[in-house]
């Protein structure tokens, strides 16, 4: 039955905290590969080939991101960073070295599960279906047809400009990854200019405008303020 779980390499320095963490993600069925240094988590990423790494920045050999970038260097494996670093820069600095998503400590453990839960699901979304966009995609009213560019929510056609679908359609194929400005910027325009974040910002305006997104609900897409969008699997988890 072990062989079935989930495994996750978690890279975290702290005794306590990786204490706790193996305690928490093992209730939840998840196999835990605890590494307290970046040296000893290259090597146990060679041997066990985890599902996903949850990785501390902080650690006494080395920074963490070392780390994140000699994994993406070779492999797609899912990184979520866990940091106590809230800066908006370091959050960018990780998210476009390739982390999958970056939770700020401290953090609840209910987050942390539905965080791991989204990054899982979404890598082997795109790992089956190969590289998207093509069919269609859905996440709870939400429908794209790729080939179409249409967008329908609620069986209603959404009607989009062109870079408005382009920039929905991106978000959807990395969706439950927090994408920085700069990678959609590059993404859907073809160059990262810092000057574009107020146009992509006006067209996701309009975007939330033509989905019927009302104040402080739930919506498909997550704006985290100076970092970037993140399209929500399950419409929220």
């Amino acid at each position: 039955m072990t062989n079935n779980k989930y495994k996750i390499l978690l890279v975290e320095d702290e005794t306590n905290i990786r204490s706790m963490m193996t305690t928490m993600l093992g209730a939840a069925d998840y196999q835990v590969i605890p590494a307290e240094t970046c040296a000893l988590a290259k090597t146990l990423f060679a041997s066990y080939r985890p599902d996903l790494v949850l990785l501390d920045l902080g650690l006494p050999d080395m920074d963490g991101m070392r780390f994140l970038e000699a994994v993406r260097q070779e492999s797609l494996t899912p990184i979520i960073v866990l940091s106590a670093r809230s800066d908006e820069r370091d959050k960018v600095l990780a998210l476009d070295a390739g982390a999958n998503d970056y939770v700020t400590k401290p953090f609840g453990s209910a987050e942390l599960l539905a965080r791991i839960r989204t990054t899982l699901r979404n890598y082997r979304h795109s790992a089956d279906s190969g590289k998207l966009p093509s069919g269609r995609f859905q996440v709870g009213e939400l429908v794209i047809d790729y080939d179409a560019r249409q967008v329908f929510i609620q069986g209603e056609e959404i009607k989009l400009t062109q870079t408005e679908y382009n920039i929905v359609a991106l978000l959807s194929e990395h969706c439950g990854k927090m994408m920085t400005y700069s990678a959609i910027i590059k993404g859907v325009w073809g160059y990262p200019n810092g000057g574009s974040i107020k146009n992509l910002q006006v067209n996701m305006a309009n975007i939330r405008k033509k989905f019927g997104a009302k104040p402080g609900e739930t919506w498909y897409i997550t704006n985290e303020l100076g970092v970037g969008y993140r399209m929500n699997g399950d419409n929220g988890e």
